[in-house]
Formats: C-alpha cells, structure tokens, sequence
C-alpha cells in the first residue's frame, strides 16, 4: 500500500506526433526542428533516429550525418497543443489528473484501493489502452512509472523506454536506484554533479546513503533535505513557489546571427516580456540581458536595476541604456570584436505586484499605460504582434522567437500566443535545454574549426 503516484511520459512527444498525423513517417528516422536552418538543432527525435546516436540538441547537419535518411520536420506547436488535450483527455478516462509537469508529462495520486500494485497496474494499462483509442496505430506512446512520491515516479518512468511500466515499491528502496547515473535523477543537472562529486558522492548508492545534513550542504539549502526524503519515498508535494522573474530567450537564426539582428530580437523579447508583466498585474524594478557569441564560452552580462515598472518604452530605454553602455564604439552589440552572436536573453527581475506599488515620482504618464493597455487587446484579439515597434521589425520578418511551449507552466495564452489568440497554447520552455546542448555544440565547432 506505499504507492501513492502514477507518473505518464510519452515518448519523443514531438516527433510522435509527426509520426502519428504523417503515417509515411511512421518507422523511419525524424527529427523536429524549432526553424527551417541546418545550423540549427533537434528539439526532439524519434526513437528510430535516437538509435543512430541522434537527440535533442544534436546540430541538423550532424544528425543527417549520423542518419542519412533521417527525416526534419519544422515543430508545429500549435498540433502539439491540440495532442495535449486530448491525451489529457484519455488519460482521465482511466484516472484522474492531479498535476500537468509538462506538455509531455502528467502525475495521478492513487487513492484507496489504486495503491495496491495489482491494481495501480490495471490502471497503467488502461491509461495505455486510453491513449491508442485516440491515438491508433502505436505512433504516440507513454511510459509510466508507479512509486510512493511524484519524483520517483518520474524516475521509474525514464527507466524503461518506449512504452514501459516501472513499479518501484517502497520495499524496493533504494537498491533498485542503484543502477541509475546521479544525472538520471530529476534536479540533478552538470553543476549539481558536481557539487555532489566535490562533497565524494559519484554514484547513485553514495547518495542515498548519503545523511541528511550532507545532502543539504551539496544542494546549500534545504532541497537537499528534501532530496533525501524524496530517495526513501516520503510524500512531500511540491510547494507553490511566488514568481520571481519573467524572461524569454532565442537561439538566432543564421540570418540573424548579426549585431543589428540580435539587437531586433532582443527588443523583441523585451516587449514580449513587458506584455506578460502587464498581464500578471506586476511591475519588474530590475533588468537581466546575456549574449553568447559563436566560439566563446564566456556570454556577455548586463544587469540594471531602476524603478519598478511596466511601461514596454521605458523598459526598451533601458535595455538600449544598458547595450550602448556596454559596447566597443561602432558596434551594435557589446561582447568580443567581430565575434558572431548565437543566442539572447532577456530577465525581467525584482517583480513586485502593482499593488504593492506606491508609484514613483518619474513613472509614466496614465495616458502612456493607456496605449500600452490598448496595444495589449489589439494583439490579444487579433494575435501577437499585430502592433509593434518598428525597431523590432528585423526579428518580425525571419519570426524569431515564435510560440513555444513550455514544459514547467502553462502560460497565459493571450498573451504569448503570437499566432492566434484562440489557441490554448503552452509556452515551449523546453527549447530552453535544446538551446543550451545546441550552444555548447556551436562552441565546440568552432574550436575545432580554430585548432583549440
């Protein structure tokens, strides 16, 4: 009776899409791509493509040399919207739903009889027979994972792929994580290892035998208490957290890959951020901009703190402020001497709620909200971007940073859906971790390419 969670990861979402809507792809090789470019990276592959060493973050150029009959597809979110909910759909037909992880991940509590394994069992296979009603073929797969807490759960799922069911019962705990790598564990990515290998944990055993006072001097705050209840089962639902920060991020196309297109793009990002701000009823008091250049490993840093606002020019005189103070005379850009750009980010930061505002003495004039207030419900009604700034033009006409669906959230549709308003879009934050492996194999060319 320790089971108290089932956890559904579909496999290569993305990619399985394509698969099911284009039956021709069905079998074969694919990859999804955030833009049509060959010096761009895969969001998602198939598994057919994943046995050829090909996955998220591989260039498109190196994936085609890895599986010469892979096919590229350019991501279609607004078909990954539509898959969601209606799997969602599926999914409560056999249970119901306590929390959407992601676009592509969902968790169920079990209650009374459902904690018991012959029974939470059924129920997994249900969710599975659920899904290819509405799914027919075997095109869109999941694997689920059945454990006494959320996070195990979702370890259990990742461990048998495609279209596994994994129970880890408390009675199992915690030599059947034993096998695991320390970065197979949710929360641990490269830096977290590494702290983990400065305090002498290198594997998966070490950690859980690890007391709780060294997992909490490893993490430096309370999550690794947290961490180390999670490894021996303990029910700890996730706490509701107070937003800190709204940012948005682009990996440039190879048109934009230039000091006067990163800075539309940037401009871009802003105004996108400042629509979200407004939306959220916050004013943002501070501002964060990064910049990687092609073949550096070090990304150019601006941060600026003024008084809280929301107004989009006040906030674009800032970020320009901030770039002019930052750059060589002559060029666009801060950072390295002819280095090329490959990626930007925007962080709005030190958020407050307007409420807790009492004004400032410079704020913006009521009638310059007014325009902002009216700008908003054009684009709301009649999609993103309908009114803009004219600086941001270069970054409208190659559609840089177009709708994207995150994979921790689901944002407010009106106001990050560029395409159409109507959609019940989610806001693809996991491009996040395919921008991030995309950088790193930009910068490793080119220090190949340098003889470094």
């Amino acid at each position: 009776m320790s089971l108290r969670s089932l956890f559904v990861d579909f496999n290569s979402y993305f990619a399985s899409v394509e698969q099911h809507e284009d039956e021709s792809l069905r079998g074969r090789p694919v990859g999804v791509v955030p833009v049509a470019a060959e010096t761009t990276s895969l969001i998602a592959a198939s598994y057919e493509a994943k046995a050829f060493g090909v996955g998220t973050g591989t260039l498109v150029h190196e994936a085609r040399q890895l599986c010469p009959g892979i096919e590229i597809r350019v991501a279609r979110p607004e078909r990954y919207v539509v898959w969601h909910h209606r799997l969602l759909k599926a999914i409560d037909h056999a249970i119901p739903i306590a929390r959407v992880g992601s676009i592509d991940e969902v968790a169920c509590e079990l209650v009374g009889r459902q904690r018991q394994r012959d029974v939470a069992e059924q129920i997994a296979w249900q969710v599975k027979a659920e899904i290819a009603k509405v799914a027919p073929g075997g095109a869109i797969r999941c694997s689920i994972g059945i454990a006494p807490n959320d996070f195990l759960a979702k370890t259990a799922s990742d461990m048998l792929k495609p279209d596994g069911l994994t129970v880890l019962e408390q009675a199992n705990l915690p030599h059947a994580l034993h096998r695991l790598e320390l970065r197979d564990l949710c929360g641990i990515g490269p830096s977290m290892e590494q702290r983990l290998i400065a305090d002498g944990i290198t594997t998966v055993a070490q950690l859980t035998d690890a007391p709780k006072h060294l997992l909490r001097h490893a993490w430096g705050s309370i999550e690794g208490e947290r961490m180390w209840g999670l490894l021996r089962g303990a029910w700890l639902p996730t706490a509701e957290t107070a937003r800190s920060s709204i940012g948005h991020s682009h990996v440039l196309g190879p048109e934009l890959r230039n000091l006067a297109g990163a800075r539309a793009v940037l401009k871009k990002l802003l105004v996108k951020a400042a629509m979200r701000l407004r939306r959220e009823g916050m004013l943002s008091g501070a501002l964060a901009v990064r910049i990687r250049y092609i073949g550096y490993d070090e990304r150019w840093e601006g941060d600026l703190a003024f008084d809280h606002t929301d107004d989009s020019r006040e906030l674009l005189r800032m970020l320009a402020k901030m770039i002019d103070s930052g750059r060589a005379r002559g060029r666009l850009l801060p950072g390295p001497v002819r280095a090329t750009p490959l990626s930007v980010s925007v962080t709005l930061n030190r958020l407050i709620e307007r409420t807790q505002s009492t004004g400032s003495l410079f704020a913006p004039a009521e009638d310059t909200r007014k325009v902002d207030a009216v700008v908003d419900r054009i684009n709301a009604k009649f999609g993103y971007n309908k009114v803009y700034f004219g600086s941001m033009q270069t970054a409208l006409e190659h559609d840089a940073a177009p709708m994207r669906i995150p994979f921790n959230r689901i944002p407010d549709v009106k106001s990050e859906n560029e395409t159409d308003a109507t959609h019940n879009a989610l806001w693809l934050q996991y491009l996040n971790r395919a921008k991030v492996m995309a950088e790193n194999a930009h910068r490793k060319r080119e220090r190949n390419r340098r003889g470094k």
